[in-house]
């Protein structure tokens, strides 16, 4: 390239290739269609937290982001190629970089969250205003895209069970590819801003260990999922529900920043047998999150089950800063509460029950949890976020029955029974026997005193509220709501 926007004679002219939530270059289609004109790539990253509406990323997702956008430069690097980094919104910034450049096309990947397909078509939008052709979005985020899967009438699944055995009937996906060896750069590298200047990592949380739990970028994921296939797989069936186990993959941030291809986790389970359908089980869980978000893009903020939407949550700011701060008095929900704060992730188990326990015990509305996980978690998925709270408030697909209320104490108990997960994050309750480290309150007096829960000096707190008072009066607003609305809501 030569000069601002001018191609030697008889080159082919650049390709953008702008990279969202798909920081990857291994099994990318995106890259391999920019390449594939044999003309330059040029990689960039375009920070919009603007464009995307109710959910920009939460402070744990933006940490992630500031150190994957840097393994993926070493990556591109390595390939002899570079990324730019620039602010939106991504129409204009895409436009100025064409300009810049002399590219004549834009490739990316598709997302499936509402505000980032608003977002895709202001870029469809502006490429023809500058007589450039429409821009080219692949797949690359999911095994099937979401209009994929339909139900033998045409439209969309809401129930998992029949989406996941139409998946399996599909035919197989494609193999996954490798990343290429090198990156046909232009001659000038455009102008970027340092990953710095974006200022990611401004309002992390400082007592949290979020790097000493995670190794964002693609080599990262590529170890994570070969620790899993080594040593988590074959008792992911018998343990995956064990929070004191570590026999969970730990690949959702990854697929979510997408370092890591479903397409590669689904191909690397072909070897596992038997033991890796629990795991492909949950990998088509997160394909059907996204189906319903694709077809249901309301639900974010409304549920899936219009009837629910007449539901009277209740106001509670203490109790709620108490949930958010693992300060309950219930050890596993404290725990798990704990457990996000510190390392941005909480085990599937006890999200479910401490998701349960606010909209449940303390009648505190659903979309104040998702709120704050959005916030906290480092896999923090608009699908997956979406559905996994309507689910426990039995108001969107698959809902739990609005009957079923986890008992958080039995729930420890159970997955839980030596008490490690919670001595690990509630430290306080650490010299507890394992017989009362789930119930503390319950323990004699002569056990609480030697382990330092002495009356009038607690360093844990009481328990907000009694679970069978909880549990009672959650039932009883359900089945106001179900009578109001005539016997057709909470029929789950």
């Amino acid at each position: 390239m030569t000069g601002r926007g001018r191609l030697a004679k008889g080159a082919a002219p650049p390709s953008i290739l702008w990279f969202r939530q798909d920081l990857r270059l291994a099994d990318q289609p995106a890259l391999r269609a920019a390449a594939a004109t044999g003309g330059p790539v040029i990689p960039v990253y375009i920070w919009s937290p603007q464009e995307e509406g109710e959910w920009p990323p939460g402070a744990a997702a933006r940490w992630w982001i500031a150190r994957s956008l840097r393994s993926l430069e070493t990556e591109l690097q390595a390939r002899g190629s570079f990324l730019v980094i620039r602010r939106g919104p991504a129409a204009a910034a895409l436009r100025a970089l064409a300009r810049e450049t002399g590219a004549e096309r834009i490739v990316y990947t598709r997302r499936i969250e509402p505000a980032a397909r608003e977002q895709e078509e202001a870029v469809r939008q502006a490429f023809p205003a500058d007589g450039r052709p429409e821009a080219v979005g692949c797949p690359g985020s999911l095994l099937f895209e979401p209009e994929e899967v339909r139900t033998r009438a045409g439209g969309p699944f809401q129930v998992f069970t029949p989406f996941y055995r139409a998946c399996l009937a599909l035919t197989d996906r494609p193999e996954p590819f490798s990343a290429p060896r090198r990156i046909l750069s232009p001659a000038r590298r455009p102008r970027s801003q340092a990953c710095s200047e974006l200022a990611l990592d401004a309002t992390s949380d400082p007592s949290g260990d979020l790097a000493g739990a995670w190794s964002p970028g693609e080599a990262g994921a590529r170890r994570r999922l070969a620790r899993f296939l080594r040593s988590g797989l074959s008792g992911y069936a018998a343990d995956r529900d064990r929070p004191d186990r570590e026999r969970t993959s730990a690949l959702s941030p990854y697929l979510h920043h997408g370092e890591l291809s479903p397409r590669r986790v689904w191909s690397a389970l072909r070897g596992g047998g038997a033991a890796a359908d629990p795991f492909r089980r949950q990998l088509l869980w997160r394909e059907f999150a996204a189906h319903l978000l694709w077809h249901f893009p309301h639900t974010p903020l409304a549920p899936l089950r219009p009837e629910y939407a007449a539901f009277r949550w209740r106001r509670d700011a203490d109790g709620l800063a108490a949930w958010q701060g693992g300060r309950t008095g219930v050890p596993l929900v404290d725990a798990g509460m704990r457990q996000l704060r510190s390392i941005g992730w909480m085990h599937n188990r006890v999200r479910m029950v401490a998701g349960s326990f606010l909209v449940k015990d303390l009648l505190l509305s659903w979309q104040d949890g998702a709120r704050w996980f959005w916030e906290r978690l480092v896999d923090a998925d608009l699908a997956n976020n979406t559905l996994g709270w309507q689910w426990v408030a039995g108001c969107g697909a698959d809902a739990a029955p609005y009957f079923r209320v986890f008992n958080p104490y039995t729930q420890g108990e159970r997955y839980d029974p030596a008490g490690a997960y919670v001595r690990r994050w509630v430290p306080e309750l650490a010299p507890l026997p394992d017989r009362w480290v789930h119930r503390p309150h319950g323990a004699p007096p002569p056990v609480r005193e030697a382990a330092g829960l002495v009356a009038g000096s607690l360093p844990y707190p009481q328990p907000l509220i009694a679970h069978d008072v909880a549990r009672a009066r959650a039932l009883a607003a359900y089945d106001r709501l179900r009578r109001r609305q005539g016997g057709s809501a909470c029929a789950s």
